[in-house]
């Protein structure tokens, strides 16, 4: 029986009367005050109809007070890969790229584990974290270096099995080499295809590494600082006009000579793109009405099923592949509980630079959240390899309570065995 939760139609009003929480401290408020300001978070919530921000408070750029707005771009880590994977599945409907194909017949060149040099690499394989590819040798290949002499050293590898035998890991690695097979099968640049591809179709205006964002957007960048307080990235110095890509040392910071199917890394397909919160739930509200208008329902039905087999040995990515993860699928002991409401959701997460982030969406009800948060203190261990960071959980618990105030607000009652969101 489909589980019935509430409808977000009715936030439309009762946010109007809703004072959301702000900032300390004003724009342009200055020195201990900005330093002071609670950091930069912004939750939106769906559902197949509508798009409702939550929760908007915190200073998006200390150097200035400039308090974040709903949509004020971020860089969304590692949902970006969530992304690169839509692009990846619209590809694969149109038959310009086979999931299940050697990839060497796209990138022009053989991608082959050095010790293992007859077993091909697969799209499938490379989306699911189980091609081999470890991030042990790095996974910022900048502009003037080469992604094919990359992949010959056997750091990047794992040692003991070659590709779709070995092990998950999950590895930033593969994201290049996948974005590289996607620009060599069509002759497009990573950024053009995106948006083409995704986000042209939900006509919202989003970009990689800040390539392609006009510059009313790159205006309203959310900088990202560490817990210390330290610029991470995308302060002015880290904006257009200045060189916003990984380059080699002496090569020139510019793409007019870069060929597609070369070295896609340039883009940051593993956690590079700028998106505000309304729009990244926008493709979240896409995956709620059975991917339409990106995908096929089908399409759609592959991705979420590739995350339900059960990964052994993991305890966050218990389900994943294709680039999506399952959170609090019933039947697996998992460090997985973000809304702790024992519903299953698929989306991704995302976290780099201090920042955490997530899409996440449940194909039963329809609804979902997309946020982010800032200045997140670093993991503690390098053991410390998974899991949501306390803040998220409490930030995710906040939502949800709100969501069910208004709807009370509404006049609706809440059934105590129906969770929202």
């Amino acid at each position: 029986m489909r589980r019935a939760f509430a409808s977000l139609k009715f936030l439309r009003l009762a946010m109007l009367g809703l004072a959301l929480p702000l900032a300390a401290c004003a724009a342009g408020a200055k020195g201990d005050t900005v330093q002071a300001a609670p950091p930069a978070t912004v939750v939106v919530a769906f559902d197949r109809e509508n798009i409702t921000p939550l929760i908007v408070e915190g200073v998006a750029d200390r150097s200035t007070g400039r308090v974040v707005g709903a949509n004020d771009p971020v860089r969304i880590a590692s949902i970006s890969k969530l992304i690169m994977a839509l692009a990846t599945m619209r590809l694969a409907q149109e038959g310009a790229v086979d999931l299940d194909a050697d990839v060497s017949q796209y990138l022009g060149w053989e991608l082959r584990h050095p010790s293992y040099p007859d077993t091909p690499v697969t799209l499938r394989q490379l989306l699911s974290h189980r091609s081999g590819l470890r991030d042990s040798g790095g996974y910022v290949i900048p502009l003037g270096e080469s992604l094919e002499d990359k992949l010959k050293n056997p750091a990047s590898w794992y040692a003991e099995a070659p590709a779709g035998d070995a092990p998950f890991a999950y590895a930033n690695i593969g994201s290049p080499v996948v974005a590289t097979v996607l620009e060599a099968a069509t002759g497009e640049r990573f950024d053009a295809l995106i948006n083409r591809l995704v986000f042209d179709p939900l006509k919202i205006e989003a970009c990689a590494n800040w390539i392609g964002c006009s510059p009313e957007v790159a205006a309203r960048a959310v900088t990202l600082y560490r817990d210390t307080g330290e610029v991470a990235r995308d302060d002015a110095a880290d904006l257009p006009p200045n060189c916003t890509i990984p380059v080699a040392d002496g090569v020139e910071c510019s793409l007019e000579a870069y060929v597609p199917g070369s070295n896609a890394s340039v883009f940051s397909p593993q956690g590079g793109v700028r998106i505000g919160m309304m729009d990244l739930a926008r493709i979240g509200q896409a995956l709620a009405k059975e991917g339409d208008p990106l995908l096929s329902k089908e399409s759609l039905a592959a991705m979420l099923a590739s995350a339900a087999p059960r990964i052994e040995g993991q305890e966050f990515f218990c389900g994943y592949g294709l680039h999506v993860q399952a959170l609090e699928t019933p039947g697996r002991a998992c460090v997985d509980a973000l809304f702790q409401d024992g519903i299953t959701r698929y989306g991704h997460a995302g976290e780099a630079y201090g920042l955490r982030s997530g899409l996440w969406f449940d194909p039963q009800s329809g609804t979902g959240i997309a946020y982010f948060t800032t200045a997140v203190p670093p993991r503690q261990s390098a053991e410390d390899e998974g899991g949501f960071d306390e803040r998220e959980i409490a930030l995710i618990a906040r939502a949800q309570k709100l969501i069910a105030q208004n709807y009370l607000r509404s006049g609706k009652r809440i059934s105590a065995h129906k969770p929202v969101l």
